[in-house]
């Protein structure tokens, strides 16, 4: 489905009933990552799925910002009709569902952070995304996919699971130019969120695969420390997309801490 929030085209999934859960992925993904999540999830919750703009069936032009994505993200809820939803953001999506705290804070009834981390980009960070910029600009799509897959996937699925290995390769290659370059601007850009976690006072899953190493568990330990009351999860073998490498384990976290909250 399309949605048209000011201005610009938000491709979605709207599937399910219950409680809303909004599922945000990360770079340079799309909302087909949280397919075994959605179909998983279908007759105990709804599952909003969006691209966010730059990705999938969404408008590639700017802005693009941290801030920006969330307001997309709030815009589309609000149309859905929908006051009140579990903010589910892995990776990239996590500095949004950071972002969405700080913007909308009534919107977010929990957040679900995998994979992701609090801190902002350190000058290393920095020189990474302009290089990868530069391999977008040049060498495209498919060169970017080529640079990322093996640190997007963990070493375990790596050797095991061949076929998903390809499945999110063209994932990756099938994002627009425009969307992975204002992505790595907005990452690049994006406020340290360490202050907000003290501010965090809704239930929270924090939930990183073992073999993570774009954000290993360290990142997800601080978070799980820094948020009172969280619950942190880790996914052994398992890297970046731990929801992908290993769907029923992360089902099966993901379902009790949304059991959970129907008693909250």
């Amino acid at each position: 489905m399309i949605a048209l929030c000011d201005g610009v085209e938000i491709g979605y999934d709207d599937v399910g009933t219950g409680m809303p859960v909004a599922f945000i992925h990360g770079f340079p993904h799309n909302r087909a990552l949280w397919a075994p999540q959605v179909s998983a999830l279908v007759d105990r919750a709804r599952c909003i799925a969006p691209d966010l703009r730059g990705f999938g069936e969404s408008s590639t032009h700017g802005p693009f910002s941290m801030d920006q994505f969330a307001d997309d993200v709030a815009m589309l809820l609000r149309s859905l009709g929908i006051d009140r939803a579990v903010v589910a953001g892995l990776s990239m999506g996590g500095y949004v569902a950071f972002a969405l705290w700080r913007r909308h804070r009534s919107l977010v009834r929990a957040l679900v952070l995998a994979d992701t981390k609090a801190g902002a980009d350190s000058e290393e960070g920095r020189a990474k995304r302009l290089a990868l910029i530069e391999v977008a600009r040049t060498r495209g799509s498919g060169a970017v996919a080529d640079g990322q897959i093996t640190g997007m996937i963990g070493k375990s699925t790596r050797e095991k699971r061949p076929a998903l290995i390809d499945d999110v390769h063209r994932m990756l290659a099938s994002a627009p130019v425009d969307g992975i370059v204002g992505a790595l601007e907005a990452m690049m850009n994006r406020m340290d969120s360490t202050p907000t976690l003290a501010t965090i006072d809704v239930p929270t899953l924090v939930v990183v695969g073992a073999e993570d190493v774009l954000t290993p568990v360290g990142e997800s330990e601080f978070l799980h420390q820094a948020i009172r009351g969280s619950r942190l999860e880790v996914i052994e073998h398992a890297g970046h997309v731990s929801n992908l490498e290993r769907p029923a384990a992360f089902n099966h976290v993901l379902s009790e801490f949304l059991a959970a909250l129907d008693y909250a």
